[in-house]
């Protein structure tokens, strides 16, 4: 199922979810309307859905939490992949976690990675690991 809501490519949440798991070591910031997180030499980020399913978000220096973000997924329609406009010469994408109402979508969740959807798993190819 894909979704136009600028251009780019779209995915399910949870398929986006499972995909970005094996690619925490290529963040390079996490945020949303109110806030950010953003990557850094001493950093590494930490992700996992808590019991419930929820998924949370860590950015982490040592042993001590620096930020986290736990994701409202109840409303979650798509992920939006887009080249980062601000980092073109980086190659970096964002990928943009759309909620709301299929009248009324907004964006409530930004990923910036360091390259876009490659190595993303097919029903019939297993994807690579960074």
């Amino acid at each position: 199922m894909s979704i136009e809501t600028e251009s780019g490519a779209t995915l399910p949440f949870e398929r986006f979810w499972d995909w970005v798991l094996d690619h925490t070591n290529c963040i390079l910031g996490v945020g949303t309307e109110d806030g950010w997180l953003y990557d850094a030499e001493a950093l590494h980020w930490v992700l996992f859905s808590e019991e419930s399913g929820t998924p949370v978000v860590q950015l982490i220096l040592g042993k001590r939490l620096v930020g986290e973000l736990v994701l409202e997924t109840s409303d979650l329609m798509h992920v939006q992949v887009l080249p980062d406009p601000e980092n073109v010469e980086r190659g970096a994408f964002l990928f943009k976690v759309y909620g709301g109402t299929k009248s009324a979508p907004r964006v409530r969740y930004t990923f910036q990675l360091a390259h876009g959807l490659e190595n993303m798993p097919t029903p019939h190819v297993a994807g690579l690991k960074h």
